[in-house]
């Protein structure tokens, strides 16, 4: 009979030690996967700000040297990220190519004019910063006109600043609703030895002799919760820079490497607080508030 119970009460330890360590995995992994959003978000809008182009539209009477010096000099500048030089043949092809139809056999010649598209490093994708480039660049007499989608980038550029408040915002509070369900899964692990507790105390341990294996034990439980939480985080990251590897998530290694050792230590710090807390608690207690 002795022996059942004690298989029992092992199987309910074993359930509880289970319980405990999925909750920190799957509450440190949903953190982990917010600070991989909040360290990749400048990437993926830089990203998107990068692809954003603006067309430089040329004279016919524009001399090649003259184009040439003007793609020249606008891939060595500082804002440029690429420079490609799009000839009207070329593009009555790909408007043809479009449309289904040649339009040039219908009007009889080409209306449509020579240019450079500009793609542009992200920092200097901005309203004021484009209107600067472009007045430098129509300083270049056989510049026809030049075209961007100026309503798309001002709202881009708002979406991003939104976007990146709202992420903190999120993170912040899902990380103080982590720690609130880490301890109260440590508090019920404690719990359901308060009699152990109160047993020690009361044939003389003292208070830092009792936490110390509650202590350990959910130092332990903390780890392999990290370390769950932490394989799940690098799958995930395989993952996206398998599926999207022109945002080449893996490139920032040190900073991935320093959240997931923030993600371990923040798995054994809230463990460690929580089990000191909660032995304290059953510490203090009288012996007829155990039942309560």
């Amino acid at each position: 009979m002795a022996s059942s119970f004690e298989k029992y009460q092992k199987r309910r330890l074993i359930t509880s030690y289970f319980s405990v360590v999925i909750s920190i995995a799957l509450v440190l992994f949903l953190v982990g996967l917010l600070g991989i959003l909040v360290l990749n978000t400048k990437k993926v809008a830089d990203h998107f700000k990068e692809q954003i182009a603006l067309t430089i539209y040329l004279d016919d009477t524009a001399k090649e040297v003259e184009i040439d010096q003007l793609q020249k000099s606008l891939a060595l500048a500082e804002y440029t990220k690429s420079v490609n030089f799009v000839s009207k043949e070329d593009a009555a092809k790909k408007y043809s190519e479009e449309i289904g139809e040649d339009f040039m056999e219908f009007l009889g010649y080409n209306p449509l004019q020579n240019s450079i598209d500009i793609y542009f490093n992200a920092d200097y994708v901005s309203e004021v910063k484009l209107a600067e480039i472009t007045r430098d660049i129509n300083e270049n007499k056989f510049v026809d006109e030049i075209v961007y989608d100026k309503p798309l980038i001002a709202l881009l550029n708002d979406n991003i600043k939104k976007l990146s408040l709202w992420i903190i915002i999120i993170s912040v509070v899902f990380t103080f609703i982590a720690v609130l369900l880490i301890n109260s899964s440590i508090r019920l692990s404690v719990y359901s030895k308060r009699f152990t507790i109160k047993t020690m105390q009361m044939v003389g341990a003292t208070k830092s002799f009792i936490r110390r294996p509650f202590i350990w034990k959910s130092i332990k439980l903390g780890l392999i919760g990290s370390f769950l939480s932490l394989a799940g985080m690098a799958a995930v990251l395989y993952y996206l820079n398998e599926s999207f590897p022109e945002l080449n998530f893996l490139s920032d290694r040190l900073i991935l490497l320093a959240l997931f050792a923030a993600i371990l230590l923040l798995g054994i710090l809230i463990t460690w607080l929580s089990t000191f807390f909660a032995t304290q608690r059953f510490l203090n207690l009288k012996t007829d508030e155990l039942y309560y």
